[in-house]
């Protein structure tokens, strides 16, 4: 292969990409001698290729340092190299190769370090990112830019909203760098997650750049998703009225939105004529929008014509489009139309989602269907869909309802291996359910077990079930264990069960033992 190669670079007939792909073979071989075949056509652009080429980050990184040794044609690296590296060490997780090599390159600049905050970001490494930040603010003033930025949207996605804030003043007060749009648009977005509108405001008021159009729709949005409409729509007419920036199909689907789950729908349908009026095409989003809000008023006849309008102006209704008329039958009790809508979701080919299918496994048990609520879940899971832990409980309520306890148990322990994890309520609903019926008190001890291994504890409700359950079967022992339990953690005995539980003990001879509780009693 390698006199191959020596024959096409001679004869000058290499195109990049069977130089790329010569290279990458050397890499892979582990011939690396054969390289020095390839020192006089290198490139920035070539070396970017290869390593974008490699499946093998070490590799690669091989391939760097050995281009970065003296060659023929005085070859050295630019910024763009460094960048394609580092960004294909981070995406391996190779931070300490990564940071190794730009050390000793000393090649730190802002957008390298913009790219290990945001691979930190993404690992949840929220000390690294800052660590990382740290070494930003050392590069020569107002060259950390990307850095700040990256650094206040790894931290607002974080929900670190106050850290952000903190960051976000000392830049503004040092002055760090010259914060731009972006800057103050994250700063923003994080009060708007928090609730912070006020902050938000005077962030947006004070900017000393011209806000941009994401700047505002995160405004819209911010208010909208407290419920104060009008804020949102002040922030609107301010959009309108600027000239830098109009509103798109976001900012309009986000009004029309929070009208339509506030319940205004005139307002909403307002919106949409003036979105139409500005030459503004809705969307699936803007549409999914009205359909909710008249589901959610029970107008699902309504939201049904604006689906056929929708798909008149040629738009695919989707599974978020079907689950609010899913909602909507649910709510004005048509549950034979919803399950007849979730079965034709199927036929159509979509792939309804743990929300659709939660919708009507809420619906069979509100129905009292057991048997298709727990069908449902098991097609769920065939057809690849995680069933949430609140469908579990609403079927584990009415199972135990139903007096069908050894279906609960089993559905209980077979959560695991349908993609869920049961939680406090899970195992307390068939515990207590269990706990009712006699010659059941090994099954609640078994799932007792397993639910503390499982890291829940027991709360007052549940510990005067088991209290119940060991006076019922005599089991004066266990009894008195759970009554110290209960008092240990300072939780309330039913005086039915507590009254039980003395008579339990003077008729097994406890005289002592039902003294010294009553003691305990007074004491408490």
């Amino acid at each position: 292969m390698a006199e191959a190669l020596r024959k096409g670079i001679a004869k000058g007939c290499c195109s990049s990409s069977s130089l790329v792909s010569s290279i990458t073979s050397i890499l892979e071989s582990a011939d690396y001698s054969a390289l020095k075949e390839f020192s006089c056509h290198l490139t920035p652009n070539l070396v970017i290729e290869v390593i974008k080429n490699q499946k093998n980050p070490h590799n690669a990184l091989h391939f760097f340092n050995w281009a970065s040794n003296s060659n023929p044609n005085n070859y050295s690296h630019t910024p763009f190299c460094y960048a394609a590296i580092t960004e294909l060490l981070l995406s391996h997780s190779l931070f300490s190769s990564a940071a190794s090599l730009l050390r000793h390159s000393n090649n730190l600049s802002d957008s390298l370090i913009c790219r290990f905050i945001n691979a930190l970001g993404l690992r949840g490494d929220i000390r690294g990112a800052i660590h990382w930040f740290h070494k930003a603010i050392t590069l020569p003033r107002g060259r950390c830019l990307f850095s700040c930025n990256a650094i206040l949207a790894v931290l607002v996605k974080a929900n670190r909203v106050k850290l952000a804030k903190a960051i976000y003043d000392q830049v503004l007060a040092e002055p760090l760098v010259e914060p731009d749009v972006y800057t103050h648009t994250t700063i923003i977005r994080g009060f708007c997650k928090v609730g912070m509108l006020h902050s938000a405001c005077k962030v947006f008021d004070e900017m000393p750049c011209q806000p941009n159009l994401v700047t505002y729709n995160t405004l819209i949005h911010g208010f909208c998703k407290k419920g104060d409409i009008e804020g949102a729509k002040m922030i609107f007419d301010r959009l309108l009225e600027s000239k830098s920036c109009k509103p798109d199909v976001v900012s309009f689907s986000t009004l029309i939105d929070g009208y339509s789950k506030r319940g205004q729908f005139r307002e909403a349908m307002k919106c949409l004529k003036e979105m139409v009026d500005r030459g503004c095409s809705p969307n699936v989003v803007t549409y999914n929008a009205l359909i909710e809000g008249l589901c959610l008023r029970g107008e699902v006849d309504e939201a049904k014509k604006m689906m056929s309008r929708m798909r008149l102006n040629g738009l695919k209704d989707e599974v978020t489009t079907n689950t609010s008329l899913l909602k909507g039958l649910c709510v004005l009790g048509k549950s034979n139309e919803a399950i007849k809508l979730l079965r034709e979701m199927v036929s159509r080919g979509m792939k309804p989602d743990v929300k659709a299918y939660g919708v009507v496994v809420n619906e069979y048990c509100k129905i009292r269907k057991p048997s298709e609520a727990v069908s449902l879940l098991r097609e769920m899971v065939v057809r690849g869909v995680k069933p949430s832990v609140s469908s579990f409980n609403a079927v584990f309520r009415l199972l135990v309802d139903e007096g069908k306890l050894d279906e609960g148990v089993l559905i209980l322990k077979q959560m695991p291996r349908m993609g869920c994890s049961p939680n406090f309520l899970s195992y307390c609903t068939v515990i207590c359910g269990l706990c009712k019926v006699k010659g059941r008190i090994q099954q609640v001890e078994e799932l007792v077990a397993d639910m503390l291994q499982n890291g829940h504890n027991l709360d007052g409700t549940m510990y005067n079930c088991l209290l119940g359950v060991y006076c019922e079967v005599g089991d004066e022992n266990m009894a008195l264990k759970t009554v110290y339990d209960i008092m240990d953690k300072n939780f309330v005995i039913n005086q039915k069960i507590f009254n039980t539980f003395v008579k339990v003990l003077y008729a097994k001879g406890k005289l002592k033992e039902a003294d010294a509780v009553l003691e305990m009693c007074k004491r408490c």
